[in-house]
C-alpha cells in the first residue's frame, strides 16, 4: 500500500483523534491541525513521539500555509455539540465558511483529495424517515441550532462548486451520532453526559419525555467508514450511522444498568428545534462502500464506560 500524507484539520477532537492513529498505524503519515478550541490535547499525547506524526496548532479561519507536501485533506474542524456552537457560535460559522474555504483553497494548491466531514444535522428535525442523502432536510434557519446546521450546508455547498469550479477531487460524509473512548465529559451530548451522571450516581437527565430516538455507531466504525470513502472516486454526499434506533430513555437505562448505577432518570424540558427522530438510511455506503457497522452498541457502551472510568471518580458522599 502506497505511504500517504494527510492534513487532518481537527485532528485532537473526539473523532478526528481515532483517524489520526488509525491513519498511523496504516503506515501513513499524519499532519494534525487543530487550535484546541474544541480539541484536547491529551487526544493526541500518545501519538507526539511517533515519527509520522506532525501537529500544527493553527485555526482554520485563519490563512493556512504548509510547506509539506499533502495528498488528502480531511476537515473535521468543528465546534459539534450543542453547548459549544452555543458559546462559540459565530466561530462555528467561520469555521463552516471562511475554515472550509481555506483548506479547500490548500487542497487545490496541494493538489489533494478533500473531504469534508458533515454531519446529519443538515437534515434538521427530518420530515422524512429514515434520513436518505437526496432529502433536502428541515431547518431552521435562525433557530438556536442554525449556527451549526447551516455551517454545515453551507460548507457542502461549497464543496460541491468548489470541485465544479476548480476540479478540486471532493468527498463528503455525512456523520450521524458517533460514540466511543476521548468524548468530552462535559459536552452536552447523550452518551457522555448519561454516563458521567451514572458513574457519579448523579440523576441521570433526558430532555424531553425520552421517546426521541437518536442512532448510534461505534467510533471505530465510523473511521472505518471515512477511510473507505476517501479510497473511492464518489463524489456525492455519504451517510455514515448505525440504523439501529433507539429512544434516549433506552439509551439512559442502558448506560444505568451497565455501569450498575442507582441514578433515576428525570425529565428536563426539550430545547428547541431538538430533533425528534434520527436515523440513517445507508445504503448508499453499502452500496458504494461495501460499509456497515460491525460493532454492537453494548459492545461499543461498555468499552466508552471503562474509558469514561479511567478519567472520572465518582461523586464522595459527605455525610452530617
Amino acid at each position: 500500500m502506497k505511504k500517504l500524507q494527510y492534513l487532518v484539520a481537527g485532528g485532537a477532537g473526539f473523532i478526528g483523534s481515532h483517524l489520526c492513529e488509525e491513519l498511523l498505524k496504516l503506515g501513513h503519515r499524519v499532519i494534525c491541525m487543530d487550535n484546541f478550541l474544541t480539541g484536547t490535547p491529551s487526544n493526541i499525547e500518545r501519538l507526539r513521539n511517533h515519527a509520522g506524526f506532525k501537529l500544527i496548532e493553527h485555526n482554520i479561519v485563519e490563512t493556512i500555509r504548509a510547506a509539506d507536501p499533502v495528498d488528502y485533506i480531511l476537515n473535521l474542524a468543528s465546534p459539534a455539540s450543542p453547548i459549544d456552537y452555543a458559546k462559540h457560535g459565530i466561530h462555528t460559522m467561520k469555521v463552516g465558511s471562511i475554515g472550509t474555504l481555506n483548506l479547500l483553497g490548500l487542497a487545490r494548491e496541494k493538489k489533494a483529495k478533500f473531504l469534508l466531514a458533515s454531519t446529519s444535522e443538515v437534515y434538521g428535525d427530518p420530515e422524512i424517515h429514515p434520513q436518505r442523502e437526496d432529502y433536502w432536510g428541515n431547518v431552521n434557519p435562525i433557530g438556536p441550532r442554525s449556527v451549526y446546521d447551516e455551517a454545515k450546508r453551507f460548507a457542502e455547498a461549497l464543496t460541491v462548486v468548489y470541485a465544479k469550479t476548480h476540479g478540486v477531487d471532493t468527498r463528503i460524509v455525512r456523520i450521524f451520532n458517533t460514540y466511543g473512548p476521548r468524548m468530552r465529559l462535559e459536552d452536552g451530548r447523550a452518551i457522555p453526559a448519561f454516563i458521567s451522571q451514572s458513574i457519579r450516581g448523579e440523576e441521570v437527565t433526558v430532555f424531553g419525555d425520552g421517546t426521541q430516538t437518536r442512532s448510534f455507531c461505534y467510533v471505530d466504525d465510523l473511521v472505518r467508514g471515512i477511510l473507505k470513502l476517501c479510497e473511492t472516486e464518489f463524489h456525492e454526499p455519504v451517510n455514515l450511522g448505525n440504523p439501529n434506533e433507539m429512544t434516549l430513555d433506552e439509551l439512559a437505562k442502558a448506560v444505568i444498568r451497565l455501569t450498575g448505577s442507582k441514578s433515576k432518570i428525570v425529565h428536563r424540558p426539550l430545547p428547541q428545534d431538538d430533533p425528534r427522530r434520527r436515523k440513517p438510511d445507508i445504503s448508499r455506503a453499502k452500496k458504494v462502500l461495501s460499509w456497515e457497522p460491525k460493532v454492537k452498541f453494548e459492545d461499543g457502551l461498555r468499552t466508552t464506560i471503562e474509558w469514561f472510568r479511567s478519567v472520572i471518580k465518582p461523586a464522595k458522599f459527605v455525610g452530617h
